[in-house]
């Protein structure tokens, strides 16, 4: 569902003044400003403003905010429960029952002026197939948008995202030739780290390139060429969610030791399996250098549970009770907390 003039809904708590614009010269006298009776686009205080009219339209209904997520508010009673996912003006709406969901849309709109945009197939470039066993998430539109303003459109595609011997080149002199537009870098890698959103194939990947944003090298351009190249021949995959009723949760961890030859820091992997759907996954450079292998992975393993204790708050918002979590890794058999 979308807002229309979303921002327009809110009201200001301090006088704004503005200049007056180009149509309005000939009406609004010379050295005269204007008082602004509600935010518009622009105005710094205008997402704050509308955010708080929404909250408190759906608290005086009932909705319950997270604490763990404040643009998740959820409405339960008895068996029944709506969930509200919210993204400035854009909204999805959801439930386990048809009525529910209904009377939510029919109070939201006698509120607001909204228009319904039917079930939920795009949201914020990401595509949502539903079938009878379960949702196909993926973000094909974006990877082919992204591989035509790059042209690549046509590229041959790569069997994988990443060379295996790229941890050979680093630090390497002959690779020190830096590339020739830092800001291309930049906005191809910020898009690639969208893209791990439904593709936890290149998240390790897209990792090693973004530790090199300031000061691009020709070689981490190649890579990133090399992970277009491979997004061009799995443009179609994506994250199925099957709809088999099961809460079992597992998570498996992982971290590497001094792989880094430039400063030898480790990198952090894990992923979260709820009901065997895969729903959270990261790879990220750890802050310190460890002084061994053991404490790369209890510095894993603390990445992980802080991520733990935020995805049990987001079930229980959710009316899912949490089982004891396990984490699983390869040096310690099992955590259990």
């Amino acid at each position: 569902m979308d807002v229309k003039n979303a921002f327009l809904q809110g009201e200001l708590d301090e006088e704004v003044y503005m200049t007056s614009p180009q149509c309005l010269e000939h009406i609004v006298k010379s050295g005269k400003f204007l008082k602004l009776r509600k935010p518009i686009s622009g105005l710094k205080q205008s997402p704050r403003v509308w955010y708080r009219k929404l909250s408190i339209t759906l608290l005086d209904r009932g909705f319950k905010r997270s604490e763990a997520d404040h643009t998740l508010f959820t409405l339960q009673r008895k068996e029944v429960i709506v969930v509200i996912l919210i993204y400035v003006d854009d909204m999805i709406i959801s439930g386990n029952e048809k009525v529910g969901i209904q009377e939510t849309k029919s109070y939201l709109q006698s509120v607001f002026e909204i228009k319904d945009l039917g079930t939920l197939k795009y949201f914020l470039g990401i595509e949502v197939c539903r079938a009878r066993k379960g949702l196909f998430i993926s973000q094909r539109k974006y990877i082919l948008d992204l591989l035509n303003e790059v042209c690549k459109k046509n590229a041959k595609p790569a069997k994988t995202p990443l060379e295996d011997s790229y941890k050979t080149h680093q630090g390497e002199i002959g690779d020190n030739e830096l590339f020739h537009d830092p800001k291309l870098y930049r906005q191809i890698v910020g898009k690639l780290i969208y893209l791990t959103l439904t593709g936890p194939d290149i998240c390790f990947d897209v990792n090693q390139i973004s530790h090199h944003i300031q000061v691009p090298k020709k070689y981490h351009w190649e890579m990133v060429d090399r992970i277009l190249r491979y997004l061009k021949g799995t443009s179609g995959q994506g994250i199925w969610m099957r709809c088999n009723g099961s809460s079992d949760i597992v998570h498996y961890c992982d971290a590497d030791w001094a792989s880094d030859r430039e400063d030898r820091r480790s990198t952090t992997d894990y992923c979260t399996f709820i009901g065997g759907n895969l729903v959270t996954w990261k790879s990220k450079k750890q802050k310190v250098a460890a002084c061994s292998s053991a404490e790369a992975e209890y510095r894993a393993m603390r990445t992980l549970t802080n991520e733990l204790m935020l995805l049990k708050m987001l079930l229980l918002d959710l009316g899912r009770e949490t089982p004891t979590l396990r984490i699983l890794l390869d040096t310690i058999d099992h955590w259990l907390f």
